[in-house]
């Protein structure tokens, strides 16, 4: 039984839901529309502000993506009414990050300067040298920018430089001279 699915989700105000064939779900909202293609097995029914995502038997292929299902639903609907924002920092010494354009391009270390294109769809900000805000309506596409970033120059566990999300905890070692004792 998958208790996430089942769960009805509340349409906010300012927010329509249009359900077309082929279990095509279109949301539209103050910030923008996304439009995304479901299963056709599931049954998405929108009536009186709230959204129920069915499933039509229990066998386990279609009991798996009910939950999924629903989640992905939720996201548009969250997306176009506040947007995800993910907050990323830089740590280290000479590390920094600026926007030219719609390139960020982040200096980590390395011989040459790291440059990101930002997709449509998506805003980066950089508020200072050592922080980086990525937002946008899309859950998936803030997600993988960040995680694209982050991936750039990971956080190490000696000294805790590197790029990490803002509420992240890295977990320190203590080194060498710890043994030597």
């Amino acid at each position: 039984m998958s208790r996430i699915g089942n769960k009805t989700i509340t349409i906010p105000a300012g927010v329509e839901v249009d359900v077309k064939a082929g279990n095509e779900v279109t949301v539209k909202g103050p910030k923008g529309t996304l439009t995304r293609q479901f299963n056709e097995v599931y049954t998405i029914e929108v009536a009186e502000g709230e959204i129920n995502v069915k499933r039509p038997n229990d066998t386990k292929a279609v009991k798996q993506l009910h939950g999924t299902t629903r989640s992905l639903v939720a996201n548009m609907i969250e997306g176009v009414h506040e947007g995800f924002k993910k907050e990323l920092e830089l740590v280290g010494i000479g590390y920094r990050a600026s926007k030219s354009g719609n390139t960020l391009v982040l200096n980590v270390g390395y011989s040459h300067p790291i440059e990101f294109e930002v997709e449509e769809g998506l805003e980066v900000e950089v508020p200072s040298a050592t922080s980086i805000i990525v937002s946008g309506i899309d859950k998936q596409m803030v997600g993988e920018l960040a995680a694209n970033i982050r991936a750039t120059r990971k956080p190490e566990p000696y000294l805790g430089k590197g790029i990490k999300y803002k509420n992240e905890v890295i977990r320190r070692k203590e080194g060498k001279t710890a043994a030597k004792k």
